[in-house]
């Protein structure tokens, strides 16, 4: 098949693409409000389960299965055929659903938790490289919009939906809700979606599977318990340190001799490929640890409601949605792409640093001008960085691709979260020792924990230094957060303009057909090109 036949399918039939897009977001959509709608369900659950010391472990046990099974999935779809995988991964979510609804013990819901997670981490996968493989990358801008939606109807809907849910229908409808979401985009793709099947006789890299899982593992266990559950120099973390790096090690040496490796180390070879995953891996790290602690601000120093915490985000969702939509219009438009992880990580730098500058004066307004600032930011740089990493790899590594690209953003997000919670932790209880005391701080070392009606019920000079307090520990984040940020927006400067495959190349002034790319397509002679949009096994 040529490379021009996807963009003529696409202009043939727009409205069966489209289609198909309403389908895969609606999966992503399952996967990305699972954590938020559950959160706000937590506290019930608990109450009628018991088991408040495991309380971690429901987020813990969806967070290591989507991490450890998403390079999987990803290798799997590249060696069996997308679709079938793909709908395999939404039938193992929502049987993890259904008996995480139907969990009798704290116990049991962790483990079905897992199963659910293993589900996943193919839908966000699955859903990336079936896009990859449908629509040309210059094409694929028109839907960036789309994906953007999706984070921010989650991120912002999931607390409230949570919420309704829990207080008229049950903490259990938390996770029934997923199963008639599910059903009908099992029946949309397996209606409307037709890819050819394929069947490679290569084994299972299940050594490789297995190493990088137990690297995983160790990574998002440290991130976990470290300065929580043990000490950070404690034998347990140590021994996870030293367990991780010898299994990765070991993951390396094994995926240099295996014929089909889960995760082909060939594809870094590519500059592209190499620079934006580590730039989504600082993108992930930034993001999810200003998502952390921004609400945590707003409820505890402005005094806003837990309750609508997702609409305290909507300001950088807003940003996020429609700078995602500007850079998908222009790529198309223009073929261009380079500029956007330049200007996104100019602005997430911005946007952390004015977030710095918050403290117990600052109004909501105020805050959520910062907060557009950012999501500017992660607007132009979201979408674009799996855009990048898919245009750097042959078809055939288009599902490893985008597994390594969400692996590490996952990766980073943990690692994020990890820092900067004890970033945090340090900062409050030096600033509560400073301005009450020693006991003080005592009082309050619950930190994040606290709730404002127990924030409320604190003598008032307690209450004044720990408000202070929140507001150095937010400050603390949000540097650091600038610091991190400047080696993606330093990285991003290296990038290549690589031409998008599938876009159509424009006459030049001599009248003769110009690369897309420009002047540095041929600078970028030597970087592997891929040579179809729709290559088929």
């Amino acid at each position: 098949m040529s490379d021009e036949q996807p963009q003529q399918q696409l202009q043939q039939q727009p409205r069966n693409v489209r289609l198909i897009m309403f389908a895969l977001m609606m999966a992503m959509l399952l996967a990305m409000l699972d954590n938020m709608i559950i959160g706000t369900a937590m506290p019930t659950i608990v109450g009628e389960l018991g088991g408040l010391d495991h309380l971690s472990w429901v987020v813990t046990a969806y967070t290591l299965g989507t991490a450890v099974s998403t390079p999987l999935w990803g290798k799997l779809g590249d060696m069996f055929g997308r679709k079938g995988i793909f709908l395999t991964s939404i039938v193992v979510f929502l049987a993890g659903s259904a008996l995480s609804g139907m969990a009798q013990s704290m116990g049991q819901l962790i483990g079905f938790r897992a199963v659910q997670g293993l589900g996943a981490g193919g839908l966000m996968v699955g859903a990336f490289a079936i896009i990859g493989e449908l629509i040309p990358p210059r094409e694929r801008g028109k839907y960036q919009g789309m994906m953007a939606s999706v984070m921010a109807v989650a991120t912002v809907g999931g607390p409230l939906a949570g919420g309704a849910i829990t207080d008229h229908l049950g903490w259990r409808w938390s996770f029934y809700i997923n199963l008639p979401l599910g059903a009908v985009a099992l029946a949309m793709i397996t209606t409307v979606l037709h890819l050819p099947a394929r069947r490679s006789r290569a084994r299972i890299d299940y050594a490789g599977a297995a190493l990088l899982a137990i690297g995983i593992t160790s990574l998002v266990l440290i991130t976990t318990w470290g300065g929580n559950e043990y000490a950070w120099g404690s034998a347990q973390i140590i021994g996870l340190a030293v367990l991780g790096v010898a299994a990765l090690a070991a993951f390396v040496a094994v995926e240099r001799r295996v014929a089909e490796p889960v995760l082909p180390l060939h594809i870094f070879g590519s500059r592209n490929f190499s620079l934006i995953t580590l730039i989504g891996f600082l993108t992930g790290f930034v993001m999810f640890g200003a998502m952390t602690f921004l609400p945590l601000f707003q409820q505890t120093v402005q005094g806003a409601s837990a309750t609508n915490s997702g609409l305290l985000l909507l300001p950088m969702m807003l940003g996020l949605t429609l700078l995602s939509l500007v850079a998908g219009r222009v790529t198309t438009r223009t073929g261009r792409y380079k500029i956007f992880p330049v200007a996104g990580g100019a602005l997430i730098t911005a946007g952390l640093l004015l977030l710095a500058q918050m403290d117990t004066g600052t109004s909501r307004v105020t805050s959520g001008l910062y907060m557009a600032v950012l999501g500017a930011g992660m607007g132009l740089l979201m979408q674009v960085t799996l855009l990048i990493a898919q245009n750097s790899v042959e078809m055939k590594d288009m599902g490893v691709a985008s597994s390594a690209a969400t692996l590490f953003r996952t990766i980073g997000s943990s690692f994020g979260v990890a820092l900067f919670g004890a970033i945090f932790t340090h900062q409050v209880h030096d600033t509560m020792v400073g301005r009450a005391g020693e006991k003080a701080a005592d009082m309050t070392s619950g930190g994040a924990q606290m709730d404002p009606d127990s924030i409320a019920e604190l003598p008032a000079a307690i209450k004044d230094a720990y408000l202070h307090a929140v507001s150095d520990g937010t400050h603390q984040v949000f540097l650091w957060g600038t610091l991190i940020s400047l080696i993606g927006f330093a990285a991003a400067w290296f990038i290549k303009e690589i031409p998008l495959r599938g876009s159509e190349p424009k006459p030049g002034p001599d009248g003769r057909e110009a690369s897309p790319a420009g002047p540095e397509a041929d600078q970028d002679a030597a970087e592997p090109v891929p040579s179809g949009t729709a290559e088929r096994a």
